[in-house]
C-alpha cells in the first residue's frame, strides 16, 4: 500500500507540472495602477476583421487597423469587430480608444484568464467567458478567453490565439442570411457567440465520456501505472472545465434578471436556451467527474483482484510442496538400519526410491485435481506487472 501511494504522488506531481496552465491564476503586482495591461511575451499578434451587416446586405473586411473599423461603428447596421490575438499592447489601447473602452475593460480584456463574468458599464456590457477546443493530434483540449463587448450597434470579440475558434457556424449564418441573426440587433449577437461558445463544451464532453468507457475497460482487464496517470489527467481536466463553464451560468443569470438595458428582452428569451445548455453541460461535468473518481475504487480494486490471484497461485504451489517437503525432510535424516529395524527400513529396499517418487507424484495430482475441483485455478493467467 505504501510502495501504491508513492506512485500515486508521483505521478500527480508530474501531472501538475505538465498541466500548470490549466490551473493558472491571473494577477498583477500588489500595487499595480487599476488598468495595467499585462502583455505575454509569447502572445500572437492581434488581427482584425469587420462583418458589418443588416437585413439587405453584409460586408466583410479583414486585416483592419481600429481607425479604419470607427467608420463601420457610425452606420446603423451591426458592426462586429473581432480581434484575435493580444501581442501588441499600441494597437489594443489605439482600440480602447476608438470603442471607447473604460481602462479597467480593457485591463479585463488583455490580462488572461480572467473568471468568467458580466461587467456593466454605462454605455458598454462586457461579457467574459472561457472557449474550449480539443487539441488536434493529442489528449486534451484547450482554453481561451472571449471577451465580449456589447454597444448600442456594435459588438466587440477580442480572442486570445487567432488560429481556431468555435464561431465560425454564427460567421456562416451572418454571411448566408441563414436564421433570423441579420433582422436583429447586437445582443442578439452577442447571444448568439456566447451560445456557439457553450455549445463547443458538447463535443470535448463527449470525447472524455469515450475515454472514462474505455479507461474503465482498460482498468478491469489489465490495469497499469499509464492507467493511472490517465484518471488524475482526466480528473484534473474536467476540473478545469468545472471552472471554466461553472461562473458562465452566473453571469447569465444577471442577464436574465434584465439588469442591463443593452440586453434587450427578446434576446434574453434566446438567452434562456443558452442557459438550460448551461447547466446540461455542468451536470454533464459533474457525473463525469463522479465516474472518473469512481475509476479510482475501480483500479485499486483491478490491483488487488490481480494480487489476490497471484497469491492464489502460490498458495497453491505451496500447498502442494508442502508434503513433498515433508517426505523429502523425512528421507534425508540420519538413520542406521542395522542398528534397529525401526529405522528406516525402505532404505534397503530395491524399490524404495521409485516408490518415494511415485507417492510424491501421487500426492501433487490428487492435491492439483482437489484444487481445480475446488476452483482455485479460474482467473489464474500471466500477470503483467503493474
Amino acid at each position: 500500500m505504501k510502495n501504491i501511494k508513492r506512485k500515486h504522488l508521483k505521478l500527480r506531481n508530474l501531472l501538475k507540472k505538465r498541466d500548470e496552465n490549466l490551473f493558472d491564476y491571473f494577477y498583477n503586482p500588489p500595487g499595480s495602477v487599476p488598468g495595467t495591461l499585462r502583455i505575454e511575451a509569447d502572445a500572437a499578434p492581434p488581427e482584425i476583421e469587420l462583418i458589418d451587416y443588416d437585413v439587405d446586405k453584409v460586408v466583410r473586411l479583414a486585416n483592419l487597423t481600429p481607425q479604419e473599423c470607427k467608420n463601420h461603428l457610425e452606420t446603423e447596421s451591426v458592426s462586429w469587430v473581432d480581434v484575435s490575438g493580444l501581442g501588441n499592447k499600441e494597437l489594443l489601447q489605439e482600440l480602447g480608444i476608438v470603442f471607447n473602452l473604460h481602462p479597467l475593460i480593457l485591463e479585463d480584456i488583455v490580462n488572461v484568464p480572467q473568471r468568467p463574468k458580466i461587467e456593466t458599464y454605462p454605455n458598454q456590457l462586457v461579457i467574459i467567458t472561457q472557449m474550449v477546443m480539443l487539441k488536434e493530434q493529442e489528449k486534451g483540449f484547450h482554453l481561451e478567453q472571449v471577451s465580449l463587448v456589447l454597444g448600442k450597434e456594435f459588438l466587440l470579440s477580442v480572442q486570445e490565439e487567432p488560429e481556431l475558434d468555435c464561431l465560425d457556424p454564427v460567421r456562416n449564418r451572418i454571411e448566408y442570411n441563414k436564421g433570423r441573426i441579420r433582422h436583429k440587433d447586437a445582443d442578439y449577437l452577442a447571444y448568439a457567440l456566447w451560445d456557439a461558445i457553450v455549445d463547443g463544451f458538447f463535443p470535448v464532453l463527449e470525447v472524455y465520456g469515450e475515454r472514462i468507457a474505455d479507461l474503465e475497460d482498460e482498468l478491469i482487464s489489465d490495469p497499469t501505472n499509464e492507467s493511472l496517470g490517465e484518471i488524475y489527467q482526466i480528473r484534473r481536466e474536467l476540473l478545469a472545465l468545472r471552472r471554466a463553464i461553472w461562473p458562465q451560468r452566473e453571469a447569465m443569470n444577471i442577464l436574465l434578471r434584465g439588469e442591463s438595458p443593452l440586453f434587450g428582452a427578446d434576446a434574453q428569451i434566446y438567452l434562456r436556451d443558452c442557459y438550460s445548455h448551461t447547466i446540461q453541460i455542468i451536470d454533464i461535468i459533474e457525473t463525469y467527474r463522479e465516474l472518473a473518481s469512481g475509476l479510482m475504487d475501480v483500479y485499486l480494486s483491478a490491483v488487488s483482484n490481480k494480487m489476490n490471484e497471484i497469491m492464489k497461485l502460490l498458495t497453491i504451489i505451496s500447498t502442494i510442496f508442502i508434503p513433498l517437503t515433508f517426505i523429502v525432510g523425512v528421507y534425508g535424516m540420519n538413520f542406521n538400519p542395522e542398528t534397529s529395524a525401526m529405522n528406516m527400513p525402505e532404505l534397503n529396499w530395491a524399490w524404495g526410491y521409485p516408490v518415494v517418487w511415485l507417492v510424491m507424484i501421487l500426492i501433487t495430482v490428487v492435491l492439483v485435481y482437489f484444487f481445480w475441483r475446488q476452483g482455485w485455478f479460474k482467473n489464474i493467467g500471466a500477470s503483467k506487472r503493474i
